[in-house]
């Protein structure tokens, strides 16, 4: 089926691949679809609901059934598109969903069935008997669903991730595309162009068009030699942008070695996450195909992809080909193929008044209404008394549907355009993104080219850019005519979701039980589900919804569009996380030096932290531990708190809105100060603590805990839109991008003196700006541990070089880092609080902060913190020791009196945190039935879990140095 003297591929380099066994060849430049209709290969797949035969439909990401399994030894990538997947030497491809051979689908047997299994016959049919669904139903819809299938062994291949900033992305290079991409980075832009094809072009490279008197492709890689030629610019093919995000976060999956079959160490895909200050979406637009009856043959192609396969691969579609639309557009797809020799059996055109003449039989007024076959086309049946017509092929067209994906993901609702009988994107339904050319609704070249410049200098205006624009070149100005068709009226079924069989019938009975709703319509027929996401059928569908239900199509609406736009591997979302689960994992800049000194790594949050650093000769953590708390207590210790929550606060408003989060006020902190806060929910128990520090005026540096920093920025979120939109305040969260140490011990403000430029004079919470080899720093002098303490914060760039510095001063002085471990028996000797205390059901009372809470203001939680059933009869934040012989204790063991029977009606309390101090012995912290009453009572502490009962001595929770004297000296 090569046509020669057609297509852009390169014929000197012959490649080959396996389909279900069979060999077949093509050339470089070839897609595995190309290859496969080239070798005249019609049957590529098998329909999800009722097995039906299925062809390739299209030339790109929108196609609904060339999904087919990738083999590569023990791996299996399950819905590979055919139309998407470049042609590589050696790849062994297999069709998927069916039993039997694809020839011989047993489960072809529910076509015939097809009466039983109407939209909907599973809400009504396994719903009885009851019984039925735990042990038949549910086992079988589950080996049903899905399509394709996965090996079940580990993902040997290698993912990554990636990050890019830049003034201006233009997504697509077609021609608005690189229109678009020329006037941003003629203006001196950081231009990023990502086009999801492996040539840059777009449709160019599909069509005969010609712009600036060369033929359009040609055009094309002239542009794109000069913007590869531009320092400020960055070409990505291979490259879908697949989601929009707030701040100007775009999501993009490129494609890396896909096309390789020798990668080596290159990945396989890397998931980008692009932040742009302005955007260009010039992704084009999607032909959308008419229903009739069995127009879901292999064989039925939409024109366009005959016309693509036809000029950029070479290859006809057919021998004997008819085409079928309702527009101009149609029309040329007969012409190129005429003129390729190609023999054109029929083109039909629902117009009557279509302004249209050739060298082929023209059937103006008229209806393809039925094709003739099962496995191919054999002959169509057109209105009007033609009769059958043979051909082994048909091109239909039902106009363009403007690619509106992207632009809808912040739940932007798109407008109808008559003109086009197509949606179109609404202005500003993604803050900073200016929509180009055919996504648009603009499909006359010339007019792509114009808007390109247009909407780029729309751009550059919001950007505070200017520059000269480049100089437009002549291209083709007509404009397609349309009049709209959907659906052609016939007994048989009529196909629009082609992926999940939903048929014309489908959508009537949806209307008819009263699914009007295209969001009801869409769960109950499962129209748009299926792989394409509605890209082919959505329009069509809604358009027959709002025909049944005597509505206007914009009355109607559209679904919801939601990223991502093409299928994304959760490997290439969770690059680097392979064996490790779903969980996310954060490191510090210290992290790779931590393990290089064998220190072992636990989960913190989200974030890995060293549980301590043993030295030669400790063969337990203990030892390690113990020691480390010695050298922070008479020395230095070192401990990477970066994992801290960091929250610039500014704004004219922003100690209001301090003052209205904490139940201290903070308004009146002055410049060069930190002050403790606490933070409560809306039912008054405690969400957070940590200090906040004022940088200048109106400007303040909010720390969180690790564990609650994400929910307390969420809070803060919440609080700023719903609470009290009134103040004019902006935050946002800085934890990645600085790194932070605490300094602690009596020889840590000598250690400081070596490492910064100027020797820290800093009252204790006072803070300040410091410098470290003229890098500027922040120094806070704040005390987790009960010492002399300093916190160092440096950008996140530098923070390793520093952690490296501070250990080999410390090391200077009998000093060096010290783990997770040894924090917790610092902090709980000092009485000091985490999550373990503030789990959620104390209140600021319950943990002895409730004189913090002021009367002279309004915060959040105040007044339920008045209910008497929080104030009256509270379990109290108390110390413990062991008294008697045992002096085991343990995290979560309760009080009891030391006559009563450990039950749960006799339990007084419990414990929170427990430690061995290499001063105090066993030490811990707990709550206690109005405990700070109780100093100096014994008691029983009982662990159920464990079987061990310890007599205990209540006492004060701060067990060294309680005026805090170290900290302030």
């Amino acid at each position: 089926m090569r046509i020669d003297g057609r297509g852009l591929i390169d014929r000197s380099e012959r490649r080959s691949f396996s389909f279900n066994g069979n060999s077949y060849s093509g050339f470089k430049g070839d897609t595995l679809a190309s290859t496969l209709l080239a070798n005249n290969v019609k049957l590529v797949a098998r329909s999800f609901k009722y097995h039906r035969p299925r062809g390739i439909m299209s030339d790109g990401t929108q196609e609904p059934n060339g999904l087919v399994e990738l083999h590569q030894g023990n791996q299996i990538t399950p819905n590979l598109r055919l139309t998407g997947q470049e042609l590589v030497n050696g790849l062994d491809i297999r069709s998927q969903n069916h039993l039997g051979s694809l020839d011989w689908d047993l489960l072809e047997v529910n076509d015939l069935l097809s009466p039983f299994l109407s939209a909907g016959f599973y809400y009504k049919t396994f719903m009885w008997p009851k019984a039925f669904w735990e042990r038949l139903y549910e086992p079988i819809i589950r080996r049903a669903a899905g399509l394709g299938r996965l090996s079940m062994e580990n993902n040997s291949d290698r993912y990554d991730k990636a990050f890019a900033f830049c003034d201006v992305l233009v997504i697509g290079s077609g021609p608005a595309g690189i229109m678009a991409a020329l006037t941003a980075a003629k203006a001196g832009a950081q231009v990023i162009l990502a086009e999801e094809d492996f040539i840059f072009g777009g449709r160019l490279n599909s069509e005969t068009y010609e712009v600036g008197d060369k033929p359009g492709h040609i055009w094309a890689a002239e542009q794109i030699d000069k913007l590869r030629g531009m320092d400020n610019v960055r070409l990505m093919k291979r490259t879908t942008v697949t989601g929009a995000y707030d701040g100007g976060t775009y999501g993009a999956l490129q494609r890396v070695s896909h096309h390789v079959k020798h990668p080596g160490d290159a990945p396989l895909e890397t998931f980008w996450r692009i932040t742009a200050r302005g955007c260009v979406y010039a992704a084009g637009a999607m032909e959308r195909p008419i229903a009739f009856q069995n127009n879901d043959r292999p064989g039925v192609m939409m024109a366009s992809a005959m016309r693509g396969y036809l000029n950029r691969y070479g290859v006809a579609s057919g021998k004997r080909v008819a085409l079928f639309g309702n527009n101009d557009d149609a029309f040329r797809t007969a012409q190129d193929l005429a003129a390729a020799g190609v023999h054109i059996a029929a083109y039909v055109d629902s117009r009557a008044d279509a302004q249209i003449t050739g060298d082929f039989p023209i059937y103006k007024d008229a209806h393809v209404t039925n094709v003739k076959g099962r496995k191919q086309v054999e002959g169509v049946t057109i209105s009007g008394g033609v009769g059958d017509v043979m051909a082994d092929a048909l091109g239909v067209s039902g106009g363009w549907n403007p690619t509106v994906h992207l632009a809808c993901h912040m739940n932007g609702r798109p407008q109808w355009n008559e003109q086009i009988a197509a949606f179109i994107p609404s202005p500003n339904m993604v803050p900073g993104m200016e929509v180009a050319g055919a996504a648009g609704g603009t499909f006359s070249t010339h007019g792509c080219l114009k808007s390109g410049v247009f909407r780029a200098k729309e751009v550059l205006k919001a950007l505070g850019l200017e520059g000269r624009a480049p100089a437009i070149p002549k291209a083709d100005t007509s404009q397609t005519q349309i009049r709209p068709l959907w659906t052609v009226p016939g007994k048989g079924r009529a196909w629009l979701d082609f992926q999940n069989d939903v048929t014309v019938k489908d959508v009537t009975l949806a209307a008819q039980e009263n699914f009007k709703s295209v969001e009801h319509m869409k769960r109950y027929t499962t129209q748009g589900m299926a792989p394409d996401q509605g890209k082919n059928s959505n329009v069509n569908a809604l358009a027959v919804l709002a025909d049944l239900t005597g509505r206007a199509i914009p009355e109607t609406g559209t679904t919801t569009y939601r990223p991502p736009y093409t299928p994304v591997s959760i490997a290439a979302m969770g690059a680097y996380a392979q064996g490790t689960g779903f969980a996310p994992q954060r490191f510090t800049t210290s992290d790779e030096l931590s393990r290089k000194i064998n220190a072992p790594m636990i989960e913190s949050g989200l974030w890995y932290r060293p549980s301590y650093f043993p030295k030669d000769g400790e063969h337990h953590w203990r030892q390690s531990c113990d020691r480390e708390v010695n050298m922070v207590r008479s020395a230095v210790g070192i401990a990477d708190v970066s994992t801290l929550g960091k929250i610039d606060i500014q704004g004219p408003d922003a100690g209001k809105f301090l003052d209205f989060l904490y139940i201290n006020t903070f308004s009146t902190l002055k410049p060069g100060k930190v002050r403790y806060g606490i933070m409560l929910r809306e039912d008054s128990h405690v969400m957070d603590d940590g200090t906040t520090a004022c940088i200048a005026e109106n400007h303040f540096v909010m720390t969180t805990t690790t564990a609650a920093a994400g929910q307390v920025m969420r809070h803060l979120e919440f609080v700023s839109q719903c609470l009290r939109p009134d103040l004019d305040v902006q935050f946002i969260s800085v934890t990645e991008q600085w790194a932070q140490f605490a300094v602690a011990g009596p020889k840590s403000r000598d250690l400081l003196a070596n490492v910064l430029d100027t020797p820290p004079d800093l009252p204790f919470m006072g803070c300040g700006e410091v410098s470290i080899g003229g890098i500027k720093a922040r120094l806070f002098r704040i005390s987790f541990s009960g010492e002399h303490a300093y916190e160092l914060a440096i950008p996140a760039r530098y923070g390793e070089s520093l952690f490296k510095a501070l250990l080999d001063t410390a090391k200077a002085r009998d000093g060096g880092p010290y783990g997770m471990e040894a924090l917790n028996v610092l902090r709980i000797e000092k009485g000091f609080i985490t999550h373990s205390e503030i789990h959620g059901r104390v209140t600021a009372g319950d943990i002895g902060m409730g004189m913090m809470m002021s009367k002279k203001k309004d915060f959040i939680g105040k007044t339920a913190a008045m209910r008497p059933g929080l104030i009256e009869d509270r379990e109290e934040l108390v110390g413990l020791k062991p008294v008697g012989a045992v002096k085991e204790l343990n995290a979560g063991a309760f009080f009891f009196a030391e006559d009563a029977d450990p039950v749960r009606q006799n339990q007084q309390g419990y414990t929170t945190s427990v430690a061995f101090s290499p001063e105090l012995g066993m030490i811990g912290l707990g709550f206690l039935q109005n405990g700070r009453e109780r100093h100096g009572e014994v008691l029983k502490l009982v662990d159920h879990l464990r079987e061990v009962t310890t007599r205990v001595e209540i006492c004060h929770p701060v067990f060294l140095d309680p005026e805090g004297s170290k900290a302030r000296d």
